[in-house]
């Protein structure tokens, strides 16, 4: 589309990075609670009585819920207004916690899971797109996504010493309950100083048979790859969510090509650019999920490192996320192609995850754990920022809502798909280096520890092998698809497979 057919954006908002705060603000707390309170299941499931069977539900009933209702969220969010959809969903997050914080059994607890899951669905997908409605100067928009980006990929580490700090110092219900101010506060800062841009809500119908499609099928393809990691992929539940689930979206794409007002519009997926990131980003939290798994078990299981440490421990990575993503990142944005940040970050991170190969029981953590972590944080946060920003590449934005949320579903499908497919791939090889040292592990004592620990680093060293070779896929995917030049250096590009289909809505085109 040329630039001069689009509708004219309206001036910058004046109040947009006021806004930025409380926008980070509530993804931060979204991200955190990814990994917060995985620390503190263990406590809280010696408090509630929860069986080892169960426990893994409060994982996944958020899990579930939050993948399973992130489009429907963001059409929501184009539909109500995403600063409607944000404040909801913050309410009802900070709600949701408080309900877990007082939980006083399984039953509750894992109610207040669901819910939370729910809210983060409608709140992610409107905190994404406000960025992307707000912000549509190209320099401006690089520094706010640039932000995002380090938060997005580095919320989840903090959530990791935020969890071990709370759960040692103070007790488990604090990792529900600390979510309460973080709400309240981008709440009541959202509802004062957000101003959402005149006529970008999208207001057809909803598309009700595709909200039950997608949301059906996105439930049973991330309970499908959550029961394989208990289970095996044999097993008959899990081998009929995934048939299933793959009946379900294929119906769900069908019907989304006849609909008049469909809940995705295929046009949001099928730009090379959005398909590009949300495809090479789904395989690079595949592999991040698989390391904060092995790195959280190997600094605390086989080093013996306190909950707290090993919290800690993931600091350089954090750094390393806030300098790809807002120096590096941010600085380039505008100067170079998206697919020349996002593919050489994903390859320095790739370069990081090598080193974690060679990981070994009495591996040194300065020299091998920190250069990794570094290596691994600037890449991914070099990679995200533009993958974040490209997430509403050219659309329009009575779509970005649900853009936003195709962004988020990649994320959480990768990273159901990242816990289940490692995990497995490091049982199996930890099990082999068992059956390969029986006579060392029968002996007891000191030797047979040995080889249980030397039997788990073997496990995770294999996994990680393969993050490698994930990581690998996710730059030559970025290097391939993506192929729009650098923001403001030519005309934005239309959504969808053509320019008519956007000229359906009298709303404008976000340059980008």
């Amino acid at each position: 589309m040329p630039k001069t057919a689009a509708t004219p954006v309206s001036a910058a908002d004046p109040s947009r990075w006021k806004a930025l705060v409380f926008i980070a603000l509530a993804q931060l707390m979204v991200v955190l609670d990814a990994t917060i309170v995985n620390i503190a299941l263990p406590s809280a499931q010696t408090d509630l009585g929860i069986s080892d069977g169960n426990r893994q539900w409060v994982i996944t009933a958020y899990a579930l819920a939050f993948g399973g209702l992130l489009l429907f969220g963001g059409r929501i969010a184009d539909k109500w207004g995403r600063k409607n959809a944000f404040v909801v969903g913050l309410v009802g997050f900070a709600l949701a916690s408080a309900l877990g914080g007082a939980a006083n059994g399984e039953a509750m607890m894992l109610g207040a899971r669901a819910l939370q899951g729910a809210f983060g669905a409608l709140l992610a997908p409107a905190a994404l797109s406000l960025l992307a409605v707000m912000f549509t100067d190209a320099k401006e928009r690089a520094k706010a996504f640039g932000i995002y980006g380090a938060i997005a990929g580095g919320g989840g580490a903090v959530g990791l010493i935020l969890g071990g700090f709370l759960t040692e110092y103070l007790n488990w219900r604090w990792t529900f309950f600390v979510n309460i101010p973080f709400a309240v506060v981008a709440a009541v800062g959202a509802w004062m100083v957000i101003r959402e841009p005149a006529g970008s809500r999208n207001r057809a119908p909803l598309d009700i048979p595709g909200v039950l499609l997608s949301t059906t099928g996105l439930v049973a393809l991330v309970y499908g790859f959550t029961r394989a990691e208990s289970a095996g992929w044999s097993d008959t539940v899990t081998v009929a969510m995934f048939t299933a689930s793959a009946a379900l979206l294929a119906a769900f794409v069908f019907v989304e090509s006849k609909v008049k007002s469909p809940l995705l519009p295929l046009r949001v997926l099928l730009e090379r650019n959005r398909g590009g990131v949300y495809l090479s980003l789904g395989l690079a939290v595949i592999a991040m999920f698989g390391l904060f798994l092995f790195l959280t078990y190997y600094l605390q299981v086989v080093k013996g490192f306190s909950p707290v440490k090993t919290g800690f421990a993931f600091l350089p990575m954090i750094a390393g996320m806030i300098l790809g993503s807002t120096q590096i990142g941010a600085r380039l944005m505008t100067r170079v192609a998206p697919r020349l940040l996002m593919g050489p970050g994903f390859l320095v991170a790739a370069a990081g995850m090598l080193l974690l190969t060679q990981l070994e029981v009495g591996s040194s953590y300065p020299a091998l754990i920190l250069p990794a972590q570094l290596l691994l944080g600037l890449g991914m946060g070099t990679a995200f920022m533009p993958a974040m920003s490209l997430s509403t590449h050219g659309v329009n934005p009575a779509d970005a809502g649900v853009a936003s949320a195709m962004v988020n579903t990649s994320q959480q499908v990768g990273g159901a798909i990242g816990t289940a497919l490692l995990n497995t791939i490091a049982a199996s090889a930890t099990t082999a280096y068992l059956a390969d040292h029986a006579a060392e592990a029968a002996a007891g004592g000191p030797a047979a520890q040995l080889v249980q620990a030397q039997a788990m680093v073997e496990g995770y060293a294999s996994a990680i092998w393969w993050a490698v070779g994930i990581l690998a896929a996710s730059a030559a995917i970025a290097l391939t698809l993506i192929n729009t030049g650098r923001p403001g250096a030519g005309d934005p590009v239309a959504s969808g497979s053509g320019s008519a289909e956007d000229a359906e809505f009298k709303v404008p085109v976000i340059a980008h």
